[in-house]
C-alpha cells in the first residue's frame, strides 16, 4: 500500500479499489463507493461515510468492524465483545424485483422500499440509496 499511495503521489493518478477491506478503503481512498447487490448504494468523501453514513447496509458494514460499533457490547462466552453481523443473506441476483435491494436485511424497512425502484439522492456530495437513511427515520 505504501508503494500505491507513493505512486498516486508522484505521478498525480487516481487509483481504483475494490474490495472489503475498509482498513484499506481508510487508508487509502478520498472518496468511496458502497456496492449491495450489484447496484451503488452510497458514496461520499471517505470522513463523511465513516462518520456520517446514511445507508443500512454502509452502517451495518461499519458496524461489522472490530472496536468500531458503538452500540450495545454483546458478550459472548469468553467475554470478549461480538462483532455486529448483518442479519439475512444477499438476494438472488437473478430475480431482483423493483424496491430495495436491501429490504429483506434492512431494520429501517418500510413497505414503500418494495413499491418502486430507488433512485439515488444526493445530499452535500454524499449520494445515498435509501427512503429512510439514517437520521430521517
Amino acid at each position: 500500500m505504501d508503494l500505491m499511495k507513493s505512486l498516486q503521489q508522484k505521478l498525480n493518478m487516481s487509483i481504483l479499489l475494490i474490495t472489503h477491506d475498509l482498513g484499506v478503503v481508510a487508508e487509502m481512498c478520498d472518496r468511496v463507493a458502497v456496492m449491495y447487490a450489484g447496484q451503488i448504494v452510497e458514496e461520499a468523501s471517505i470522513t463523511d461515510l465513516f462518520f456520517k453514513p446514511k445507508h443500512p447496509y454502509t452502517i451495518g458494514l461499519l458496524n461489522s468492524i472490530p472496536g468500531y460499533y458503538k452500540g450495545e457490547v454483546v458478550l459472548g462466552i469468553d467475554k470478549k465483545p461480538r462483532l455486529k453481523a448483518i442479519p439475512g443473506m444477499v438476494p438472488n441476483l437473478l430475480n431482483i424485483g423493483p424496491g430495495c435491494r436491501f429490504y429483506e436485511r434492512c431494520s429501517n424497512r418500510q413497505d414503500s422500499c418494495l413499491k418502486a425502484n430507488i433512485n439515488l439522492d444526493n445530499l452535500n456530495n454524499h449520494t445515498y440509496r435509501c427512503l429512510y437513511p439514517q437520521g430521517k427515520i
